[in-house]
């Protein structure tokens, strides 16, 4: 790993005190015993790692869904979305990003539009890759309606390690595509309810890259619904 690149990319202010309490506690174990000092020198370089903040180029194509995370596309299924989502109760693809401890974390939207919903859940810290993570884990979910009357659903859970989900957002809010609106430490998932009849243009195993990598497409409709060959 080339040490430049990561002292290069900018930080996100939410890690600016783990940076601070990290780099304070390698200075006293310097006085223990050196050995420790550079293990606590490495583990100051992680968390500025973790909190980076890369710049990103956002496709501006109006109908792209663009993923929210960094990460590994871990689970696509149809699934009845979460109530409290304003999405209805028929069953939506479901995309799943996991995030591990070495991806970035910012989250940004996976496109523009207006936050008609932010609600969060208290709830358990299960491996963030599980299926179940989805209904019993901590969590919080945001609906963004775009211009056109067409909302998706994106959904922060926390993970094993991860103790802290942080929204920027508030509902009302004005969003654009690839603007951050969170972030989650350490180790999460990001969950997108595509609409109905939309066609994910990914698949499990896929390396997402958040702002970059497109997710779907709101005019490549899901073959499956229209009757077009697969």
């Amino acid at each position: 790993m080339n040490m430049l690149k990561i002292v290069a990319v900018p930080m996100h202010k939410e890690g600016r005190k783990f940076v601070a309490i990290f780099a304070a506690i390698a200075a006293v174990l310097y006085f223990v015993w050196t050995p420790l000092f550079w293990l606590g020198v490495g583990a100051t370089v992680w968390c500025y790692y973790f909190f980076r903040d890369p710049v990103r180029i956002i496709p501006q194509q109006k109908g792209l869904v663009m993923s929210p995370a960094d990460g590994i596309v871990s689970l696509i299924e149809d699934v009845v979305p979460p109530t409290d989502l304003g999405l209805g109760d028929a069953p939506l693809t479901r995309v799943s990003v996991f995030m591990n401890v070495f991806n970035c974390h910012v989250n940004r939207a996976p496109i523009a539009g207006k936050v008609t919903h932010v609600v969060y859940h208290h709830g358990k810290f299960l491996n963030a890759s599980l299926d179940k993570a989805s209904e019993h884990n901590e969590r919080n979910g945001i609906t963004i309606q775009d211009s056109d009357g067409v909302s998706i659903g994106v959904v922060q859970i926390a993970g094993l390690v991860a103790r802290r989900i942080v929204c920027f957002v508030k509902e009302g809010s004005e969003i654009k595509t690839g603007h951050r609106f969170g972030l989650i430490r350490f180790g999460s998932r990001l969950d997108v309810y595509l609409p109905q009849g939309v066609a994910p243009m990914v698949s499990v195993g896929t390396t997402a890259v958040a702002g970059e990598t497109v997710l779907a497409d709101f005019t490549n409709p899901d073959p499956k619904l229209v009757g077009l060959p697969e």
